[in-house]
């Protein structure tokens, strides 16, 4: 009877198992020996009936395609440009050989849950009661006073226009260049209006020029303009 207790990840873990057992190099491995071993232990796993994965036959094709590479004659010329058959088996190698001691590193670190247990204890109920805190009537009568002081600095104040009519800005023209002399129209602009001011009264000069109350002057191009009441038409 015969008992077969290894377990492995897949073909790699396989190979990489017979080399170690073998003590052989891994950067000279014997091709035509391992594929007598490799083949050794898939036919017993086929024997038992365990269920075979497709890889292992990959793996096995792959391992007698670079055997029957190494077997071929070639000359030295020619074995020195081609690259070695195993090459590529060996980086595969190399490199699942360090992706599973690094899992073995990692599975011998402490796990809580397995090496160490952590205790839980339920804290007894427990009624916690809230004490106020004791103010006096001073502290109370301070910070009241303070609040008032905060308040003071949020005081806002509304500033309201007033209103200019344009038909009194109309009339306090007309009495500005009473007697028909002319008045330089900047002069009837008020400044101390702002914005305002000047925009009214330039809108009561345009309506006393349409109404045909006033007239405009100047001498000469871009010159100052001057404005003048017009005369009363005598019938």
């Amino acid at each position: 009877m015969e008992i077969f207790l290894e377990a492995f990840e897949g073909p790699l873990d396989l190979l990489l198992y017979l080399i170690h057992k073998q003590n052989i190099n891994i950067l000279d491995i014997p091709v035509a020996e391992l594929t007598r071993q490799y083949m050794g232990y898939v036919e017993l796993m086929l024997e038992v009936r365990l269920e075979l994965a497709a890889e292992y036959l990959v793996m096995a094709a792959m391992l007698a395609e670079i055997k029957s590479r190494m077997l071929l004659p070639r000359s030295a010329a020619l074995a020195a440009e081609e690259d070695d058959p195993r090459a590529e088996l060996i980086r595969r190698l190399q490199e699942y050989e360090r992706y599973k001691a690094g899992a073995e590193d990692l599975d011998r670190l402490p796990r809580i849950g397995r090496e160490h247990l952590i205790p839980q204890l339920e804290a007894p109920h427990a009624q916690v009661r809230k004490r106020l805190p004791e103010v006096s009537l001073d502290e109370v009568l301070w910070s009241m006073a303070a609040v008032l002081r905060r308040s003071d600095q949020f005081e806002s104040h509304q500033v309201t226009h007033e209103a200019l009519s344009t038909r009194e800005r109309m009339s306090e023209v007309l009495v500005r260049l009473k007697g028909g002399a002319f008045v330089p129209f900047v002069e009837l602009l008020r400044v101390e209006q702002g914005r305002l001011g000047v925009v009214v009264t330039f809108v009561a000069v345009l309506e006393l020029i349409k109404e045909s109350l006033v007239e405009l002057v100047q001498n000469e191009l871009f010159g100052p303009i001057h404005v003048r009441a017009r005369a009363e038409k005598t019938q």
